[in-house]
């Protein structure tokens, strides 16, 4: 076939055989117009053209092909059936420049299924296998049984790769094993990621294993392999020198075990253990080359398994997080991953409802809930979002809302100015609507303040909020609880930032607020004189 043609074992490959000798990935040859080239895949057991081993060669007509111990015989096939239509004189190319594919049904090997999978593990299980191998294979040519080993490994792999908690999933593999092994014991041991120590966390026993250990396995052993990278197979672990001190060794006299790493990519994540308590000798090399196809298919799927989990937890943390931020910081935020802490200027704003202890002590708290559930979706999702601001917390008839934080824009104190406009009209609004519905009116009163804070993600792994920290915040608190029903109080620093803008603003006395050693110049700001902009709200609109 034109193009790259594979050879080797793997179902994967364009031309798949079940030989031992050969390689998963073996040997590719590369057909074009101009030639065929053959190129060894760092197989293994070499690649041959002729006997003669080769990294890459151009194939001619009868060449022999050895892949391991598999031969292969290039012939080149030539198309000399005239067409009836074509002109019965023309000019005939060389022979060896006329090349054509061989019919499809010569070039087939065979042929495999791509459906469902029908083949239990069990149907390839004998009890209890052969002698000479833990495998409970049943007994069958050699290339059977390589080809049942095969089955039973992507079964395998197709039961692990569904995602499970990690904690389940250990205890599956372990399942897997005992199903298709003769073993007494085995363990699996992850590295703590903060330790970097290992630590067992699933085992499983052979009924009638007495059960009086968890750490029944040899520490020496298994920090061995997980140091090393590299598998372990003891025929008799009590006559090991490099386990010499080991004690458990003894205590538990471990005869034979199988120690091997569990390792997705280049680091070791943890180790799978397993031992037989009275017969030395037991394993095979068989035994430690199934053993490892099943250790690597366990690897990956732990290793899935934390990036499933990592995954489905920053997928909460971000919907937690985009509760606090409009649509288009929200978009950012899914782009640009977690939010970092940000030292950064903001114009932060506290709305208050005035008189509200007094006002919901006259009513049920069913109705305090409902009329606080349509104020704070108006004010919010109407108000503060479509200004681009981030909504802090509430505090229970308040809120604290911020611009400048995660992303700052030149005019964020005119959007904050604007939305406390917004917001008072929008109070306004809503009280004709609760009268006409026999319901009491409210007001409210706001602060403005601009300043420094330090931004970011605040709170544990499971309650985190955005939050700004600074005496910005403080500040704005004292200012809001300065103004009176109605009304709109900005700080100096906000006042200057604005100036340009001519918005309708009166110098108020100083004012000498809690917790700071000078008084604050503010300014009250005739919102009534400034009309509703919701409509025209946008990036970068101009109050």
């Amino acid at each position: 076939m034109f193009g790259v043609n594979t050879i080797g074992r793997s179902t994967e490959n364009t031309i798949a055989l079940a030989d031992e000798s050969l390689s998963r990935s073996h040997a590719e040859i590369t057909v074009t117009n101009e030639r065929l080239v053959i190129k060894d895949l760092q197989s293994l057991n070499h690649t041959f053209v002729n006997k003669v081993k080769i990294d890459q060669c151009e194939l001619k007509n009868g060449d022999l092909i050895n892949c391991g111990n598999v031969e292969f015989k290039f012939v080149q096939k030539v198309n000399t059936t005239p067409n009836p239509t074509d002109d019965p004189h023309p000019p005939q190319p060389p022979v060896e420049d006329v090349k054509e594919e061989a019919p499809i049904a010569e070039t087939i090997i065979k042929q495999f299924s791509t459906g469902p999978s029908s083949i239990k593990i069990q149907d390839l299980l004998d009890n209890p296998g052969r002698s000479d191998s833990l495998l409970r294979i049943s007994q069958r040519a050699s290339n059977q049984r390589t080809v049942d080993k095969l089955k039973i490994l992507l079964e395998v792999s197709k039961q692990l790769s569904s995602p499970e908690e990690p904690d389940r999933l250990l205890e599956k593999i372990l399942d897997l094993l005992f199903e298709i092994m003769n073993v007494d014991r085995a363990v699996i041991l992850m590295v703590n990621e903060t330790s970097k120590q290992l630590e067992h966390k699933a085992i499983k026993l052979r009924p009638g294993i007495p059960q009086d250990s968890q750490f029944f396995y040899s520490k020496n052993i298994t920090n061995y392999v997980y140091i090393n990278g590299t598998a372990i197979l003891t025929t008799d672990a009590c006559l090991d020198n490099r386990f010499n001190e080991s004690e458990s060794i003894f205590v538990q006299t471990i005869r034979a075990s199988i120690c091997i790493p569990l390792k997705p990519r280049e680091e070791v994540i943890g180790v799978l253990y397993v031992d037989n308590l009275s017969m030395c000798d037991v394993y095979s090399d068989e035994d430690v080359e199934f053993v490892t196809a099943l250790a690597n298919q366990a690897a990956i799927a732990i290793d899935n398994a934390k990036l499933y989990q990592q995954i489905e937890a920053e997928a909460i943390m971000r919907n937690k997080l985009e509760r606090f931020f409009p649509e288009a910081v929200r978009k950012k935020l899914r782009e640009e991953g977690t939010l970092g802490i940000v030292d950064t200027e903001v114009t932060a704003l506290f709305a208050d409802i005035s008189n509200f202890t007094k006002m919901s002590s006259t009513m049920h708290p069913r109705q305090v809930i409902t009329m606080l559930n349509e104020y704070f979706e108006v004010i919010v999702e109407e108000i503060v979002f479509r200004y681009e601001g981030t909504l802090e917390k509430y505090i229970g008839d308040a809120l604290f809302a911020i611009w400048g934080a995660p992303y700052r824009k030149p005019n964020d104190p005119e959007l904050a100015i604007q939305a406390a406009i917004d917001m008072q009209w929008a109070v306004l609004k809503l009280n004709q609507k609760w009268i006409q519905q026999g319901k009491q009116p409210i007001q409210i009163h706001i602060g403005l303040n601009t300043g420094k804070v330090a931004a970011g993600n605040i709170g544990s792994e499971k309650l985190i909020q955005y939050a700004t920290i600074g005496d910005t915040t403080n500040v704005t608190s004292r200012i809001c609880n300065v103004a009176q029903a109605g009304e709109i109080v900005i700080s100096q620093t906000t006042f200057e930032r604005i100036q340009s803008r001519n918005f309708p603003l009166g110098k108020m006395p100083l004012v000498q607020v809690k917790g700071q050693d000078q008084p604050l110049q503010l300014y009250r700001l005739m919102w009534h004189l400034c009309p509703s902009q919701q409509t025209q709200v946008g990036m970068g609109h101009r109050a």
